[in-house]
């Protein structure tokens, strides 16, 4: 696997030294302040590269760009409305100009209206520090009390509507503002953030979409994108719905491993792929995170490492960012079926044979919790994943397994 860590830009708190020292070995990053739907120019994407390439003193980093985390598809892709036949075309622009800057990788989502979905952002856990965490009831007081969706309380059974209503009567008016700017935010790092009239007009938009048709859509942006991208050697990989059920009524069609067959199974091609993460998967007591790797791993391009604890077994439930080692996927399973997938590839001759894996999330433990970085993405809580991680590697790679 190609260590690799997230970065936001120059503006991320967690500066090209820290990760060095972390000792990653490539970056995922993107053009966070582009609109979406704008084409991402060769000048952009040069610039973010010479960011990259360079520390504060003038020194080389000896980093690169190497996945692209997200290229957005826009809102109007996804509903097939409004200029969104202009978007793709752009979408395909921006591919062209990021193979020709050498980056072959690109991870998006098809989620409607909102990327990942928490309540709250930091959430104290027993030993001091924080972590993010879903809290379902809360989620529905959200939905149910703030934004007031029409209908919303048919969602929810009657325990859950109960609780939400308590949840809402012993909020103050700032921590629903909180709340709504936690569930709102939209991605992270994104240009664009979604005010509770921005989620409505949208939610009114998607009324008329079911999950069938919004998964024709997503196969009608895959028929399009994918072809220009094997023709550029590049590598194409879905982020899984995060969480994994319906939200806010919306439909979610990227959720478990029979949703990943259905999209590799349309258009069939190697540049249509995966984008593995353990967290957002995890957080279904029904998805086998081990199987999933033994069974998609030939499209599996890019993986997301974490772990979530849920705290119900139900599909929809509340669940919070565990320890890398912590939570309910068993990460050393996972791991040993990921380098199977890797030797296999050599075996093969297949170019892409490391695949390029980030520690995702992590707890904010020691000085992350004064750093005010990206939400999920501290620097010591993911150098912590990242050991762990690493650790689980190399002893499943050492001489003297399996000779015992």
């Amino acid at each position: 696997m190609k260590q690799t860590w997230r970065w936001f830009g120059p503006q991320d708190q967690v500066s090209l030294e820290a990760m060095l020292q972390a000792g990653v070995e490539g970056v995922v990053t993107a053009l966070h302040h582009l609109p979406t739907g704008d084409v991402w120019s060769r000048n952009e994407i040069s610039q973010r590269q010479r960011e990259l390439a360079t520390l504060p003193d003038g020194t080389p980093s000896n980093l690169a760009w190497d996945v692209v985390e997200s290229l957005p598809v826009s809102e109007a892709i996804k509903k097939q409305k409004g200029e969104w036949r202009d978007h793709v075309a752009n979408y395909i622009t921006s591919l062209e100009n990021l193979s020709s800057a050498g980056i072959h990788t690109i991870c998006y989502n098809f989620m409607p209206i909102l990327d990942w979905t928490r309540t709250d952002l930091n959430w104290r856990l027993s030993h001091g520090g924080t972590c993010m965490r879903f809290d379902f009831p809360t989620f529905a007081a959200f939905d149910i009390h703030i934004l007031q969706r029409p209908g919303a309380v048919e969602d929810y059974d009657e325990a859950v509507v109960e609780k939400a209503a308590k949840i809402h009567a012993a909020m103050g008016e700032a921590e629903r503002q909180t709340l709504t700017r936690n569930i709102t935010s939209g991605l992270p790092g994104a240009a664009e953030h979604f005010s509770l009239s921005d989620v409505r007009e949208h939610l009114a938009e998607y009324d008329s979409i079911s999950a069938d048709q919004l998964r024709r859509h997503y196969f009608d942006f895959l028929e399009q994108i994918v072809p220009a991208a094997e023709k550029l050697g590049m590598r194409m990989c879905c982020h899984p719905d995060d969480p994994p059920f319906d939200l806010l009524g919306l439909p979610r069609i990227m959720s478990t491993e029979a949703d990943y067959q259905m999209a590799i199974d349309a258009v069939d091609s190697p540049a249509n792929g995966i984008t593995l993460c353990s967290g957002s998967l995890g957080a279904r007591a029904d998805n086998d995170l081990p199987g999933m790797m033994q069974r998609l791993g030939h499209r599996v391009h890019f993986l997301h490492l974490r772990n979530v604890q849920r705290e119900t077994d139900d599909i929809k439930g509340s669940f919070y960012e565990a320890e890398h080692l912590g939570g309910g996927t068993d990460m050393v399973a996972l791991l040993a079926a990921v380098l199977s997938q890797e030797q296999e590839r050599r075996k093969l001759g297949r170019t892409d044979h490391s695949i390029p894996m980030r520690p995702d999330h992590g707890q904010d433990i020691l000085d992350d919790l004064q750093r005010n970085s990206q939400p999920g993405y501290p620097a010591i809580g993911r150098l912590k994943g990242l050991a762990e991680l690493r650790g689980i590697a190399t002893a499943l790679q050492h001489d003297s397994v399996g000779t015992n």
